[in-house]
């Protein structure tokens, strides 16, 4: 860890990537509208290995290890801080001992609770509403649950850390709750912001924080109507990928150089939206969804995550 510090009752969101992006998303989209700033760096390297390396004009560049960081919302009311915990990867090997650390971590910083959140695929069509479902370790949280009448996972299993680390802390006696999205399972390696605004509705009700979920609720409105589309789209599609490549156009399998991604003009509508980020940490997630939607957030990642650095970095107006 690359600090420590005194924080008021804290809990701990810890979120990886995953099917649908419904955790990482929920996590960004916490962290960007908290205006938090990073708060410590977790190393876990040696749990990492790497599969390819990138080359650019030529030139192989360094490989990067997948990091996984800590920011931090100090609540202005003393009542509790939020820490979120975002992972770039989840390890192929050693999950068990990565929480364990992750939980020792958490008991360090004095947290209360501790929770995940995670996807539910289910047959649902994308029009309707998400639901969500939950899952304690213990009667009091099950009991919070099931108050705000969430469809509680009674019996099955939660893959990756988001599930092993609720092991963990279970094992400890830190209390532990996993939240998961509703999302199709017909669409299970697509994007789906509606079970990540499911998730923080909820998240938002046991947290008691003032959270505004109205952009999150814009993008989720919007890729319904393109899977919406999507639907109408697939057997097209299948058809023409089918005839593309009984035209054998390509035998040797040379790949054609790839086009630019991004315009000059996206490339000045991102350094604005970073300006603009970095005077005020709310429109981050304006950033994010754009570097997103031009495929370029692993190229800006770092630069997207060193704006929640320095925590007196927002300008007075």
């Amino acid at each position: 860890m690359s600090q420590t510090q005194s924080l008021t009752k804290p809990w701990l969101v810890a979120v990886w990537p995953g099917m649908g992006n419904v955790a990482i998303s929920a996590g960004f989209y916490l962290m960007a509208k908290l205006e938090m700033h990073l708060f410590a760096e977790f190393s876990a390297r040696e749990l990492f290995d790497l599969n390819h390396v990138e080359v650019k004009g030529g030139l192989i560049r360094p490989g990067d290890l997948p990091r996984s960081r800590c920011f931090v919302w100090k609540d202005p009311w003393k009542m509790r801080d939020i820490v979120v915990f975002i992972g770039e990867a989840q390890p192929p090997t050693g999950k068990y001992a990565l929480c364990r650390r992750i939980v020792q971590f958490a008991e360090e910083l004095g947290v209360e609770r501790l929770f995940t959140f995670a996807a539910m695929a289910t047959e649902m069509h994308p029009t309707h509403d998400s639901r969500v479902f939950g899952a304690t370790t213990d009667e009091d949280s099950l009991a919070e649950l099931r108050q705000l009448e969430l469809q509680i996972l009674e019996d099955g299993h939660i893959g990756g850390l988001n599930g092993v680390l609720l092991g963990a802390a279970a094992e400890s006696g830190l209390r532990g709750t996993c939240l998961l999205g509703e999302m199709p399972h017909l669409f299970a390696q697509l994007p789906f912001p509606k079970a990540s605004l499911a998730v923080l509705e909820v998240f938002k009700t046991i947290a008691d924080i003032d959270l505004d979920l109205s952009e999150l609720s814009q993008q989720a409105h919007e890729m319904e109507q393109q899977l919406g589309k999507l639907l109408a789209q697939i057997e097209h599609a299948i058809e023409q990928q089918q005839q593309a490549q009984q035209e054998t156009e390509n035998p040797y399998g040379v790949q054609p150089a790839e086009e630019e991604r991004m315009s000059p003009q996206d490339e000045q509508r991102i350094e604005q939206l970073f300006h603009q980020a970095e005077q005020d940490r709310s429109k981050a997630y304006e950033l994010k969804r754009e570097l997103d939607r031009l495929d370029v957030f692993s190229e800006y990642e770092d630069r997207f995550l060193d704006i929640f650095k320095n925590p007196e970095s927002k300008e007075e107006s």
